[in-house]
């Protein structure tokens, strides 16, 4: 059987043959996310209200008015329990909150899905 039957390219330059490979899944990824981004351009600058609640609470008005420097206000979370995130009171996502050059940060740990919130 000779090269030709099998439909192999000529080497015989010592070149590789041009073959056009398909994108692999990482650059088919950045395309689409490009794509994107060129497509929501218009609305980069339109502000959102973000929101990192860390827990709440109720309190009597009279309570309130007692509060100062030093009082603790007892939240219905635990210490180390994720964070809500929410963008224009919508729960988005949940995360951890950080130290970022002696600021307060939020770091995303899991994104909320619409069925989930």
């Amino acid at each position: 059987m000779s090269s030709s039957d099998l439909n192999l390219p000529d080497l015989s330059q010592g070149g590789a043959p041009a073959v056009q490979r398909p994108n692999t899944p990482a650059e088919h990824h950045e395309d689409h996310r490009d794509k994107i981004a060129a497509d929501l351009r218009p609305v980069f600058d339109v502000p959102v209200s973000v929101q990192a609640v860390i827990g709440r609470t109720t309190i009597e008005v009279s309570s309130l008015l007692e509060l100062g420097p030093g009082s603790v206000l007892e939240l219905d979370r635990r210490v180390g329990e994720a964070i809500d995130i929410y963008v224009n009171s919508r729960l988005v996502a949940r995360g951890e909150v950080v130290v970022v050059d002696d600021r307060l940060g939020v770091t995303m740990t899991e994104i909320i899905k619409n069925s989930d919130a």
